[in-house]
């Protein structure tokens, strides 16, 4: 089968945004779909690549009465693993709505502020934090915090600009109820 979409995972996670996405070692996971991962046991992967032939779990016939689907799904809504699941259901919808192409586009966005924060702000212990960040909130909000983050940091050191850019996160966080830490 031919996979389009590597870095949408087949249950509706955005690869992208995942540290071990942007890890710099052995172990950096380029997707869910990609072949180091094809082996392991998650159940989306056997059920629908290797079994049904389809890349996403919403275009499986059975995809609303699937209950291991719906399981996952529910437990997103409040539990996280490494990874931050708290905009799945949203995703989802979005998906069904707009379709997989202009998903694609706005997680390829979120992918570039990603990058940036990464690039620019990461004193090597905030990958996660960028991560959720990048996950949750809107694009338009992480645009404005760089931003400022970029004018209030100019010429400091990485710690201090770190610093900046994480309390500029925290605020809109605390303003538009974001939880930016995983949920476990």
């Amino acid at each position: 089968m031919e996979i389009q979409y590597p870095e949408i995972g087949i249950c509706g996670l955005s690869c992208r945004l995942c540290p071990r996405y942007h890890a710099d070692c052995v172990s950096r996971c380029g997707g869910c779909k990609t072949e180091s991962r094809t082996g392991a046991g998650c159940p989306f992967i056997t059920c629908a690549l290797k079994n049904k032939g389809i890349e996403f779990c919403w275009d499986c016939r059975e995809s609303e009465t699937c209950e291991k689907w719906a399981r996952h799904r529910e437990l997103a809504k409040n539990i996280d693993s490494f990874k931050c699941y708290q905009k799945l259901e949203d995703d989802i919808a979005f998906v069904r709505k707009n379709g997989v192409e202009e998903f694609e586009k706005t997680q390829k966005t979120r992918n570039h502020l990603l990058r940036e924060m990464l690039g620019e702000f990461n004193e090597g212990r905030s990958k996660s934090f960028y991560c959720i960040a990048a996950t949750v909130m809107e694009i338009n909000e992480l645009e404005a915090a760089l931003s400022e983050a970029r004018k209030h940091s100019m010429g400091g050191e990485i710690k201090e600009k770190s610093r900046v850019l994480h309390a500029l996160l925290d605020e809109i966080a605390r303003q538009r109820n974001y939880h930016l830490k995983l949920r476990r």
